[in-house]
């Protein structure tokens, strides 16, 4: 690939801050060469934005539909077989302070004083239990996970799942003002750095050694996903078609609902499957982009790569996702972090196809709202995995607002004497300082209101069915 080019004032920036990144001996070579050739493509400014009248919708052949697959083999061992060729990577790079937990987000209690972690351990000891193969897990962390992650990986040691850590890279946040390294500004700690996205994953992979390990063991695929999406469970019937049809990348989509319109989608473009982020796209088609009419489908962050092909477009330095600029504040001083999305890495591979699966296979968990789903009776736990109440007949799952007071994880908890029946419920919005008491069921369309300055506590066994309440009157 050729270098980028640049003018001679962005040359001088670059050339800068190779010697400032040289001085760093915190980072690795292959770090401080990652690094530089993002900061080269950054200022080069390569085009960001997609030409609107090229955007093609993609077809079936592309965007296979999960109802159209085949059947996962029926014998055992051909199952067997097709499981050990497989990697199971959840990205672990993230914290839990958003939902005020301390430590990676993965060891928050989900349900049943089971972890987002223990769940996914539960389901890959069980895969390989009953069918005799070895289906490994892979964590990769950030440096802001690794210490207690790798505390909390021993106490799996007995179960039947072999699990690998590694970290992905650690840059330097960018000086907007000169584009120096935060670190040499005397910003010592694990403020000057920041994890480059998701993108990193492939390189890292690669750097780590985990790549060679694994293929050596004769491993052909990874499925990678967020550890927070209770939904992106091993699916054999998705592994088979891949093996099958050789396909080297797989990116899982599912219908978009009023809830995901900012979420990236997939087109054909210029003859190849490829990612588009709300961030390309021009002012003027926003609206469009974000129409559920246009942009049907969401990228779930469920991917699925060869691994002998991350191996070949590493090595070649092939992997040129777009680059998504992200402006922090640190001590006063405006920093830039540059990053890149795995899912956008979908149009570098040969055969790269999407799969619009279910919408059960895209369960996250971002803040307390989330929680609150899953740990109701709109699910039940079954050998680590979340299964969704039957007795709920809307496919959509409600809608759930919180205020403020729910946001963290024991503030949430300490509000509930237990988690409500929502089986029936379609929306809830809460505001104020909200307290429920035990067994009560939510149906239909509830509001719940306190007013300013007033406690409001909702009575143990209340039913509250289309109601919106503003004082313990209402209820």
């Amino acid at each position: 690939m050729a270098a980028p080019t640049l003018s001679a004032v962005d040359a001088e920036k670059l050339n800068s801050l190779k010697s400032s990144v040289a001085g760093l001996p915190q980072i690795s070579e292959n770090e401080k060469n990652g690094f530089i050739n993002l900061v080269a493509r950054f200022l080069s400014g390569e085009a960001q934005h997609v030409d609107w009248s090229k955007i093609q919708t993609p077809t079936d052949e592309v965007v296979v539909p999960y109802d159209t697959l085949k059947p996962a083999p029926h014998d055992p061992a051909e199952t067997k077989k097709l499981l050990d060729k497989l990697v199971v990577l959840k990205l672990n790079g993230g914290l839990g302070t958003t939902m005020g937990c301390t430590g990676p987000k993965s060891v928050i209690e989900v349900r049943n004083g089971l972890t987002f972690l223990d769940l996914i351990v539960i389901q890959i000891e069980n895969l390989n239990k009953q069918y005799g193969c070895n289906v490994p897990l892979l964590l990769m962390n950030s440096f802001n996970t690794h210490d207690d992650t790798q505390k909390i990986v021993e106490k799996y040691s007995g179960a039947n799942v072999e699990i690998h850590t590694f970290n992905q890279s650690q840059y330097p946040r960018l000086v907007a003002e000169d584009f120096s390294p935060l670190p040499s500004k005397g910003v010592t700690g694990k403020d000057g750095w920041y994890p480059p996205g998701h993108g990193d994953v492939f390189p890292s992979l690669r750097n780590s050694g985990k790549l060679d390990l694994l293929l050596s063991q004769g491993k052909e695929y990874v499925f990678i996903a967020n550890s927070d999406n209770l939904g992106a469970v091993v699916d054999l019937k998705i592994l088979n078609h891949l093996v099958h049809n050789k396909n080297e990348y797989c990116m899982e989509v599912t219908p978009k609902t009023l809830a995901d319109v900012k979420g990236g989608t997939l087109i054909s473009y210029e003859g190849r499957v490829q990612l588009l982020e709300i961030a390309q796209v021009p002012d003027e088609h926003v609206n469009e982009f974000k129409s559920i009419e246009k942009f049907k489908i969401f990228n779930t962050n469920n991917l699925w790569a060869n691994l002998k092909a991350i191996k070949r477009l590493v090595e070649a330095d092939a992997l040129k996702m777009e680059i998504i600029p992200n402006p922090k504040e640190v001590e006063g001083i405006k920093v830039l972090q540059l990053e890149t999305a795995a899912g956008a890495a979908i149009r570098f591979f040969d055969n790269a196809i999407g799969n619009n699966v279910p919408r059960s296979r895209f369960l996250p968990v971002k803040a307390t709202s989330d929680l609150l789903l899953v740990q109701s009776d709109l699910y039940t736990l079954e050998d680590g995995f979340v299964i969704r109440n039957k007795e709920r007949t809307n496919p959509a799952n409600p809608s759930i607002e919180l205020g403020p007071e729910f946001k963290k994880v024991g503030n949430f908890l300490n509000r509930f004497k237990s988690i409500p029946s929502i089986v029936e419920l379609d929306s809830l919005k809460v505001t104020g300082d909200v307290w429920f008491g035990a067994n009560i069921t939510l149906k239909g369309k509830v509001t719940i209101v306190a007013k300013p300055g007033a406690k409001l506590e909702i009575p143990d066994g209340a039913v509250l069915e289309n109601k919106e309440i503003n004082g313990p009157e209402d209820i």
